[in-house]
């Protein structure tokens, strides 16, 4: 299992390595992690994965009058690159429920753009409760 993200607060990252963590202390299942940010080398991927990302939005509600993704745009570049995106297995989005419609509004937009499943949320570091949920879905994802 291989998971790419980014991580501007750190919250992203913190639910990352938990996740690997409890993946492997409780069904021995590695997680290879990859955190992509404004100085990373782009590859090109070759093996399916999911993509986590937070949102980070300027301007606008996300509805009814647009929105600008700020601080997540490597992530949407590193997709991008060499069609990287078509070995994603779907895409998994935290943000605040505070900021009701826009929240988890960028892993939508991936989605979405992409073409890819967006197949769950958490907010902020996500609670034990989401370690297992998301792990359960990915576990799915890579069985169908």
């Amino acid at each position: 299992m291989k998971i790419l993200y980014i991580s501007i607060s750190g919250n992203t990252r913190s639910f990352v390595q938990r996740l690997k963590t409890y993946a492997f202390d409780k069904y021995n299942v590695p997680i290879e992690v990859k955190e992509i940010h404004e100085n990373s080398v782009f590859e090109d991927e070759t093996a399916p994965f999911f993509t986590f990302v937070p949102t980070y939005l300027d301007g606008g509600n996300g509805v009814d009058n647009g929105d600008t993704e700020i601080l997540t745009e490597t992530m949407r570049e590193y997709l991008e690159y060499h069609g990287n995106y078509r070995y994603c297995l779907g895409v998994v989005g935290s943000g605040n429920k505070n900021f009701n419609h826009q929240y988890c509004l960028t892993a939508k937009q991936y989605a979405q753009k992409f073409d890819f499943p967006f197949l769950a949320d958490y907010e902020l570091r996500g609670t034990q409760e989401d370690l297992e949920r998301v792990y359960t879905i990915m576990k799915q994802t890579i069985s169908e």
